[in-house]
């Protein structure tokens, strides 16, 4: 693996910087620095911009639509936009449905859909864990019955991030009943318009609305939206969990909390603690760059990137932990209100203790969403380890 930059990738570098500044609002690079929550047009007017230049689907290839950036220039990419405050980008269309609709779905399907995920002009969420169903998924309930040439859907969705954003939600349903319950199951494509479809908002100890229960009361789903054969849609599922679980690693966001953490700290107590999460950023980003790499060379993501997925997640809770520590007693103020752009409340402390605390707490979901850590070291020591 060969990490030298050559003068390509220094310009691909500083073409991105300046795409990031000229098109990226002051006001949503001063959410990112100062911890507080996006609303929806950072997210959509920023990606929508991306969509524009190719760069949205930036991890998809040629073929596709994708700009076919190579390992260096999608590494280039992530901590480029990282360091410019730019927003995450909402991955449940360019990173998860969108390949599994290219890898598995029909022409008809990638015409339909593929151009929308593309541009961002249509937004999606995930349709996975259900109440008694999200470690254990392939235990979910939320059933699919054929009539004609659609299926009427029942059911609920829980932890579904964006729903209230979102046109469409891919799901995971139950065909079969009887099979066993990884191979009675299907990937189906809704439209949240549909008759039927509820959303009712979850509000997190951050005060944010990010999640939200999925309703599903005879919800009619055209055949034709069906990814993949009937019954077949846990092979979808566990692609696009791998997928997902390397991009959970957050590498270039961990690599920004290092910084903030060094520049808002001069406590020398705090030295040893920050060095030693930088270090262990540093590993983890080796071992995100060996995975990409067997990516580039046709291989795909494998379920050693559990192993990103649990050291990126423990990473992420540290550096919280660390935020936390920094501030000292300004955390116990408990503000979740000065995450929003638009508050009145008046700081406890100096400007960026607020957000310690509420960001300490939502940080605790990072070992769960995505498949738990302990699911996670399972898969590990069965599938790579072979104990």
């Amino acid at each position: 693996m060969d990490l030298a930059l050559k003068p390509e990738h220094k310009a691909f570098a500083d073409e991105v910087r300046a795409f990031a500044r000229d098109n990226l609002s002051p006001a949503t690079r001063e959410k990112t620095f100062s911890g507080k929550h996006y609303d929806r047009d950072d997210h959509v007017v920023w990606q929508q911009a991306l969509g524009r230049k190719g760069w949205l689907p930036y991890t998809w290839p040629k073929k596709h639509g994708g700009p076919g950036f190579d390992v260096t220039q999608r590494f280039l990419f992530e901590n480029v936009l990282a360091e410019e405050g730019a927003p995450r980008i909402i991955p449940f269309g360019v990173k998860m449905v969108g390949p599994v609709i290219y890898t598995f779905g029909d022409d008809a399907q990638r015409e339909r859909f593929l151009p929308g995920i593309r541009s961002s002009e249509v937004q999606w969420c995930q349709g996975y864990s259900e109440p008694g169903a999200g470690s254990d998924l392939a235990s979910l309930r939320t059933r699919a019955v054929r009539e004609g040439d659609h299926y009427i859907v029942n059911g609920q969705k829980t932890w579904t991030s964006f729903a209230h954003w979102a046109d469409w939600i891919f799901c995971l349903v139950r065909t079969d009943t009887d099979a066993k319950p990884q191979e009675g199951i299907s990937f189906l494509l809704i439209d949240m318009k549909t008759p039927g479809v509820t959303v009712r908002p979850i509000i997190m100890l951050d005060g944010a609305h990010h999640v939200n229960d999925v309703f599903f009361d005879n919800v009619k789903v055209p055949v034709a939206n069906r990814i993949g054969k009937e019954n077949e849609g846990w092979t979808c599922a566990k692609f696009l969990l791998a997928n997902e679980r390397l991009g959970i690693a957050e590498v270039p966001a961990s690599k920004r909390g290092v910084r903030s953490l060094r520049e808002l700290n001069d406590d020398p107590s705090l030295i040893e603690k920050i060095a030693d999460v930088d270090l262990q950023v540093q590993a983890l980003e080796m071992s995100e760059l060996r995975a990409l790499s067997t990516m580039a060379l046709g291989g795909a993501p494998g379920p050693e990137v559990s192993t990103l997925k649990v050291r990126g997640s423990e990473i992420q809770q540290r550096i919280a932990e660390l935020a936390m520590e920094a501030v000292g007693e300004y955390a116990a103020p408990y503000q979740p209100g000065m995450l929003f752009h638009d508050t009145n409340e008046t700081p406890v402390g100096p400007d960026h203790a607020p957000p310690a605390a509420p960001r300490y707490f939502n940080m605790r979901k990072t070992t769960i969403y995505g498949g738990s850590t302990e699911v996670q070291k399972n898969i590990v020591s069965k599938m790579v380890l072979g104990l």
